[in-house]
């Protein structure tokens, strides 16, 4: 993905999207860790939307909500965030699995739509903690 050398010029660092582990041993790291963290996809499909918007496409369920407007994306958004409140009373975790991912995506497509990042949704929660 990119490469960086530090300020002193004895050390780089390389970010990659590695396609299974990337230490010798066969280990996901070199240093025994494991990454299991699935969030990173989150900025993977935060791409996908603003592609979906820049170039949209008849096929693009995405596409069509950004042609409906703002109003319909945030509509969609209220709409998954009751289903997940009704899921939430029951005990099956597929339908809650499902209906918290629904929710989750139409919630990056609201701020794409709206033209804010998430980062600056975390900058918040941020600076909420730090109080």
């Amino acid at each position: 993905v990119s490469m960086a050398v530090d300020c002193d010029g004895d050390a780089i660092l390389v970010k990659a999207n590695p396609q299974g582990p990337v230490c010798h041993t066969g280990s996901d790291t070199c240093w025994n860790e494991e990454n299991s963290s699935k969030t990173g996809f989150i900025d993977q499909l935060r791409a996908i939307i603003k592609d979906r918007k820049n170039n949209p496409s008849d096929q693009s369920y995405t596409a069509s909500l950004f042609a409906k407007g703002i109003n319909k994306v945030a509509q969609k958004v209220g709409e998954e965030a009751v289903e997940i409140v009704i899921e939430a009373k029951d005990d099956n975790k597929e339908l809650f699995l499902g209906e918290a991912a629904d929710l989750l995506f139409h919630y990056l497509v609201l701020l794409e739509a709206k033209g804010y990042e998430l980062d600056e949704v975390m900058e918040v929660l941020i600076e909420r903690h730090k109080k």
